[in-house]
Parts: structure tokens; C-alpha cells; sequence
């Protein structure tokens, strides 16, 4: 049985409990408190020497770390993952752009807001540049949503699962969605995917 070792606010994790959910995968949760410095100890850098979740236990092969390096290895062959050489390096293009605009930006600010409870007076001018270039990515994303259900081959995919995992909750993090009518619309339809579940869900 797979072991994800994670914290259940966390985007990132929230991924691959999706990916695991809609393949009827069994794995055990560990959560790991990285507020309280859990992902930090000698026991969890062994596991992963980046000290960061999730990372997945793979009986007879070892620990992996990175969402999407998780999510991929759990979904190949499957239909999430697009069979078609095109539409795949689409799906990678759009995961791509969640690590580096989306996670970086609404996720970052989220984890201010949401999981530190920051105030805007203790985050400043990092916070208006974060909450400027996440609303950028939300442009992106509203665009793309505008004439489609998914953002592949119009089918879901580990695309609509990695942007899914931080757009959803971007409100936790002070971001309007209400002038997104197209991301919005495509948030309900991958909540009413089959096995899906909330992001604090075990």
C-alpha cells in the first residue's frame, strides 16, 4: 500500500490525494505538521532532503517527492493522462504554469492568509506584488475556460487536477473569483468529478 506523507491544507498534497481518490488507490495518510517544523527532523529529511510534502512511499522502490512527479507516476496509463503526444505535452505545459504562476502566487498567498494568518500591514509590498501576478494567472485561466469544459483535449486530466488544487481555494487567500464566470464554471464541474472530496479530506 502507497504511504503519502502530507498536511492536509496543502494544494501540493491535495493533488495527489485527488489523483488517488479517482483511481480507487489505497494509501495510508501521515500527515506531517509542517507549521510545528515536522517536515524539518532527521527522520523526514531521510525521507525527502528537500524537507518539503508531499512525498510518496512506493512499496519496493523508495520515497518520491514533488506533486507533479507524484501525480504522473500514479497516473500513467490511465486516463487522466492524455494518450495523444500533443494534447500530453499540452497537459504538461498547463502543470507547468501552475508551479510557476499559480503556486508561487495564490498558493503562496493563501498559505499567508489562510494557514499563518498574516495581516496585509505585516505582508507590504510582497503581498500586492503576489496578489498582482496571481490575478494574472486567474487572466490566463479565465481566457483558456472561456470556449471549454477542460483545459485538454477538452477531457480532465492531471492538468485540470494541479490548477484545480489552488485555484478553488484562491478566495482563502483574499482573490475574487466573482469576475471569473469561466474558472468558476470549471471548478464545479471538476468538484462533481467522480471520488472527488474536499481539500482537508484524509
Amino acid at each position: 500500500m502507497y504511504r503519502l506523507y502530507d498536511y492536509l491544507p496543502s494544494g501540493n498534497g491535495y493533488k495527489a490525494r485527488l489523483v488517488l481518490k479517482r483511481l480507487r488507490l489505497e494509501y495510508e495518510l501521515i500527515e506531517v505538521d509542517i507549521i510545528r517544523g515536522e517536515s524539518r527532523t532527521p527522520e523526514f529529511l531521510a525521507k525527502n532532503s528537500n524537507g518539503r510534502i508531499p512525498v510518496l512511499e512506493v512499496p519496493g522502490k523508495g520515497f518520491l517527492p514533488e506533486s507533479h512527479a507524484i501525480v504522473s507516476f500514479l497516473a500513467e496509463g490511465t486516463d487522466l493522462i492524455p494518450d495523444d503526444p500533443f494534447d500530453r505535452a499540452r497537459m504538461w505545459q498547463w502543470m507547468c504554469f501552475e508551479q510557476y504562476h499559480v503556486e508561487p502566487n495564490i498558493g503562496t498567498v493563501r498559505f499567508w492568509a489562510h494557514v499563518l494568518r498574516k495581516t496585509r500591514a505585516e505582508l507590504g509590498e510582497k503581498l500586492i506584488e503576489k496578489k498582482k501576478s496571481g490575478y494574472a494567472a486567474l487572466d490566463v485561466l479565465e481566457d483558456t475556460l472561456r470556449d471549454r469544459d477542460y483545459l485538454v483535449g477538452n477531457r480532465y486530466s492531471l492538468a485540470d487536477i494541479c490548477l484545480y488544487a489552488y485555484t478553488h481555494v484562491a478566495h482563502e487567500g483574499g482573490f475574487d473569483l466573482q469576475p471569473y464566470p469561466g474558472v468558476r464554471a470549471w471548478c464545479d464541474r471538476v468538484t462533481s468529478q467522480p471520488a472527488w472530496a474536499p481539500i482537508t479530506e484524509r
